[in-house]
């Protein structure tokens, strides 16, 4: 691991930050669209791979094969590639609206795999115009791109690693187009009520869980940071002390934080977010009282491989 990780503040890359995060939303609209639904929304998620955010691969609407559709973050393209080796790329340039990228790579689609169409209404962010239509969000600088990419590339690892060993169900390292961040949640297999009866609500949070995940910043906080909640959090929740001695518990945003401007410039940045992310789950079965068994195994216990 090496020994700095990048630094990323939302504040230095606002508007390209919004702009990357409104491509994103296109990518997981044809997810919705397309992917066959799975519980708690996990068709909608999308994946961080070694060039950026991408869907798993997509049924095509002709039924000619399939589709994974990505934004490059690279070779700073959104590409849509056809399972016979046929490619659309829509280049991402410093000034090039989210609209006329999203009209675009909409139309590569169509052309490689057949008729489709998209709710262009963005989701979970301050703005509303929709996304074929975004003239404002058009800021894309490349080196701070790269940086948000290595950045995330680290949180990724760490979040690989905390839930590879866990033998109750979980999902993969998912890449969320609605908060633009990337999380991993552990089920105890026991149901929940949702927490309000909207659409995402009542089918993502139907299921007992801890999630921890990382997020770049945004204009509620600033700063990158891993974090940690359980659903639902009983009282006490709050009250715990964890490892490493920056993680704190934060009351407006209900989940608890270890910033990676702490921890950025330590020996082994990864072993220190892992300890969050091991401390955090260990915490929220002792007070939800979730099997011991289940907290044992993200902590190797018994092995994954023997």
């Amino acid at each position: 691991m090496p020994r700095r990780w990048p630094s990323l503040s939302y504040e230095q890359w606002e508007e390209t930050c919004d702009t990357v995060h409104a491509h994103t939303q296109v990518l997981g609209k044809l997810a919705v669209q397309l992917a066959p639904p799975e519980p708690q929304l996990q068709h909608a998620a999308l994946r961080l791979s070694a060039r950026g955010w991408e869907t798993l691969p997509l049924p095509t609407p002709d039924g000619s094969g399939s589709l994974v559709v990505a934004l490059d973050l690279r070779t700073h393209e959104a590409v849509a590639e056809h399972s016979d080796g046929r490619v659309g790329r829509v280049a991402l340039t410093p000034d090039r609206p989210v609209g006329e990228v999203t009209r675009e790579l909409l139309q590569a689609v169509r052309d490689l795999g057949g008729e489709v169409a998209i709710d262009p209404t963005p989701q979970e962010v301050p703005w509303s115009v929709p996304l074929d239509e975004d003239q404002e969000h058009s800021r894309y600088d490349a080196d701070r791109v790269r940086e948000y990419f290595k950045a995330a590339t680290q949180a990724a690892l760490v979040l690989a690693a905390f839930r590879a060993p866990y033998r109750g169900r979980s999902t993969p390292v998912n890449a969320w187009w609605g908060s633009f961040d990337l999380a991993v949640n552990l089920f105890s297999g026991e149901p929940a009520d949702p927490p309000s009866d909207d659409f995402i609500m009542r089918n993502a949070m139907d299921s007992q869980e801890v999630a921890v995940g990382w997020w770049p910043g945004d204009a509620r906080y600033a700063r990158s940071a891993f974090y940690a909640y359980a659903h639902p959090a009983p009282e006490g929740f709050a009250q715990a002390t964890l490892s490493p001695p920056a993680a704190r518990w934060n009351g407006a945003l209900g989940e608890y934080l270890l910033d990676v401007e702490d921890i950025q410039d330590q020996a082994d940045p990864h072993s220190l977010a892992l300890q969050f992310a091991q401390s955090a789950f260990r915490h929220a079965c002792l007070v939800c009282d979730w099997d011991p068994a289940l907290n044992a195994s993200t902590e190797g216990s018994p092995p994954p491989v023997r």
